[in-house]
């Protein structure tokens, strides 16, 4: 466990060396106060140059085949989040590290633009924000998502994004356009309506007023939206599926979806940590809960059954929800985003023919 002031503002309580790493480390007062020397954990951002960017899948559990992630690593330190195991593989940590050592891809636009410019591309909606989200605090400096969205709006591509932040509001002048055309839609994930647990389940993260407000704001702009009630944790935030939707409805959502908690790889830890430090009168029942729902363990990682769990729990939380919906008209109609629109633009220098289509 790492001291509390180094680790102020952050999700995580530890930062136990990756799962490939051969030698663990850890802190240790040897009686001469070394530890107060320690500084407190702060944000760095590391570039980071792939040779691609458009991440390609074939699961069938989530509703696309590709995405893009500007970042690695996410600042708003959501204790849950399933990206978290993904930083093993820069040698780094999936607590405190993940939420601390970021990683930027400063040439994603550049290399998006490449990649749908390829004679054999075939569009279809690309999902944005899906591992780490592309609106954390470091987009204000970086904007790359910004850029992202200016490349897809040019070649009329067709996106999702799926945010925390109210900070996609900035974009409104790049995605009213595009809603206009089909070509984008948003979800805001909300936790809890509860402000103090939304603060130690996800410190840096958009209050859920705020998010509630984005809503609002993007809807109010003819932006599709969508309330994502993800992760559902139980005997924590189960019992606020039912306002979620409420407000979420209230505020113009029209699509709605839910996600049960997930806890594979590091994050079992690092949650049974978060668990037994905020919640330790529920820590048992929290942990039977998530064993009744993947056949007595933590986690299930099978296709069908990850997002959602079996068993009596999970059945009662599908039915909510699924009564909510109905009661609130959500889901009566998926927005259906389009690829009729794409092209690739005319690059600097090339001729057009004579009928303004491209040589």
């Amino acid at each position: 466990m790492v001291e509390g002031e180094r680790r102020r503002g952050r999700g995580a309580l530890s930062n136990a060396a990756g799962r490939f790493e051969p030698h663990a480390r850890e802190a240790f007062d040897d009686g001469w106060q070394s530890l107060d020397d320690l500084p407190p954990f702060r944000t760095s951002v590391t570039v980071e140059k792939p040779r691609t960017i458009i991440n390609r899948n074939d699961s069938p559990d989530v509703g696309f085949d590709r995405s893009i992630n500007p970042y690695r690593g996410c600042e708003h330190g959501c204790v849950y989040c399933f990206a978290r195991p993904t930083h093993a593989y820069q040698g780094l940590s999936a607590g405190l590290d993940f939420e601390t050592q970021l990683f930027a891809k400063p040439d994603a636009p550049e290399l998006l633009e490449k990649e749908l410019s390829k004679p054999g591309y075939e569009p279809r909606t690309i999902a944005l924000g899906i591992n780490t989200d592309g609106y954390q605090p470091i987009e204000r400096d970086w904007r790359l998502t910004r850029r992202i969205l200016e490349v897809l709006n040019a070649f009329g591509h067709p996106v999702g994004i799926v945010t925390k932040s109210a900070l996609v509001l900035r974009d409104l002048d790049i995605l009213a356009p595009m809603a206009e055309r089909g070509l984008v839609k948003v979800a805001l994930s909300v936790t809890s309506l509860d402000h103090k647990l939304a603060r130690v389940m996800e410190p840096r993260a958009a209050t859920p007023q705020r998010r509630l407000d984005t809503i609002r704001r993007l809807s109010e702009a003819g932006v599709p939206t969508a309330v994502l009630v993800a992760p559902v944790v139980p005997a924590v935030t189960d019992a606020e599926m039912e306002r979620i939707l409420d407000a979420a409805a209230a505020a113009g959502a029209s699509e709605a979806g839910y996600v049960m908690l997930r806890v594979p790889l590091e994050i079992r830890d690092l949650f049974r940590e978060w668990l037994l430090a905020h919640f330790p009168d529920r820590y048992r029942h929290v942990l039977s809960l998530l064993k009744e729902m993947h056949g007595g363990r933590e986690y299930d990682s099978t296709f069908g059954q990850r997002m959602t769990g079996s068993g009596p729990y999970a059945w009662t939380m599908a039915r909510r929800f699924e009564i909510a919906a109905e009661r609130l008209g959500l889901n009566k109609r998926h927005t259906r985003l389009t690829t009729r629109h794409f092209r690739r633009p005319p690059r600097k220098g090339e001729q057009l023919s004579l009928f303004g289509e491209e040589t």
